[in-house]
């Protein structure tokens, strides 16, 4: 099992994390199978996001005489109304959560205190200047949350996060195909095929925030990487193509800032598919044919920053130049930390000689020496 540092926070992470939702009123000897048997591959990282009061217990039980061994995301404002889940910002009910959580789940300190789902413009805001992040930063004072997280589906709501300085880590929803669609505050968007017509490539804000992640330190923990087992069926997929659990953790582990996929498995042979691609060859890790090909919503054309055109005969970091183009070209301006990144190239679009190697290797079919006039003209009008 490979491991990460979450940023900042020193702490090392399995790459492959367990994500619990699927063992919701489940019985504890399987709840305690799956622990057992995560910890024996190698994995460390639990997120604990249910706020119904079984799967706690049953977990807490599970890791009681292993917790030491285990790094912990549990998410506040999730609680348990009327026998169902409830996502709220009462303070009464959230307090009243956060402390049945750690009550049921025998911990007296949380690594991560995830600031849970917050998809909307109004509610980030209401969140930052009211109670609610009174009581987090409370909770970390007293240091009963160690770290302060935030979950979010929204990538305008993921960029003010990550440019929070209070916020240490993010939790982020990231698969190929919710990486082509633009910011939205409705996750169900994201599960209807008809809103996938038109996109293609990976959206240029997604591009933008994994960067700023990547260089600010602010890790990414990955959820709905598999969106939610659709990308496994040829006929659920909005590319027409069925990819494998081992692709789309390698795809999630590709991206910029990320170090960790939280993956939600209903049993333990569902979890050994995820531990493959630890001894997966990159042939059986290669998601890049199937998308470039794919029948609906290909990628064709566009540049996913994969590197498979290096090398360059004039030295030029194609993937990094593209990227930082991408970056750029979705502002009015070119920001000056774009532009910087830029400059410091060893090689940059003024050296490209149109030799077109690299588009021959390119999976994708990117027309680069194109680009590479475009990023000349953007990067020195």
């Amino acid at each position: 099992m490979k491991y990460n540092v979450l940023g900042k926070t020193g702490l090392e992470v399995s790459e492959i994390a367990f994500g619990a939702e699927w063992y919701v009123e489940r019985p504890f000897c399987e709840v305690e199978e799956i622990i057992r048997y995560c910890e024996d591959m190698g994995i460390n990282f639990l997120d604990c996001w249910m706020s119904e009061p079984t799967v706690r217990t049953n977990l807490g039980r599970a890791i009681k005489e292993s917790r030491d061994k285990w790094i912990i995301q549990g998410h506040i404002g999730a609680t348990w109304q009327d026998n169902q889940y409830v996502r709220t910002r009462d303070i009464k009910k959230v307090k009243e959560a956060f402390d049945d959580l750690m009550t049921r789940l025998q911990i007296e300190s949380l690594d991560f205190g995830m600031i849970h789902y917050v998809d909307e413009l109004s509610d980030y805001e209401e969140i930052m200047s009211g109670e609610f992040m009174d009581y987090v930063m409370d909770l970390k004072s007293r240091k009963i949350i160690k770290h302060i997280g935030l979950s979010t589906h929204n990538t305008d709501i993921a960029l003010l996060a990550v440019n929070n300085p209070e916020i240490e880590l993010l939790m982020f929803s990231i698969n190929p195909a919710y990486d082509m669609f633009p910011s939205t505050g409705t996750l169900e968007d994201y599960r209807d095929d008809d809103k996938y017509d038109g996109l293609a490539g990976l959206d240029s804000k997604r591009a933008e925030l994994y960067q700023i992640c990547e260089d600010n330190q602010i890790p990414i923990t990955v959820m709905k990487g598999y969106a939610s087992g659709k990308l496994f069926d040829e006929n659920e997929s909005p590319f027409g193509v069925a990819l494998t659990p081992v692709q789309c953790i390698h795809y999630a582990l590709s991206q910029k800032g990320v170090c960790s996929i939280f993956v939600g498995v209903e049993n333990i042979d569902e979890m050994a598919e995820a531990v493959k691609y630890e001894d997966a060859s990159e042939s059986e890790k290669d998601y890049r044919d199937i998308l470039a090909n794919a029948p609906k919503h290909s990628f064709e054309g566009k540049c996913m920053y994969c590197g498979h055109c290096a090398p360059c005969s004039s030295g030029i970091d194609i993937a990094m130049l593209i990227k930082l183009f991408d970056l750029a070209r979705i502002h009015d301006d070119v920001p000056s930390s774009v532009s910087e990144h830029y400059n410091n190239l060893t090689y940059n679009a003024s050296h490209c000689i149109a030799c077109g190697e690299c588009e021959d290797r390119c999976p994708f079919n990117v027309k680069i020496v194109d680009i590479m006039l475009d990023a000349y003209d953007l990067f020195t009008q």
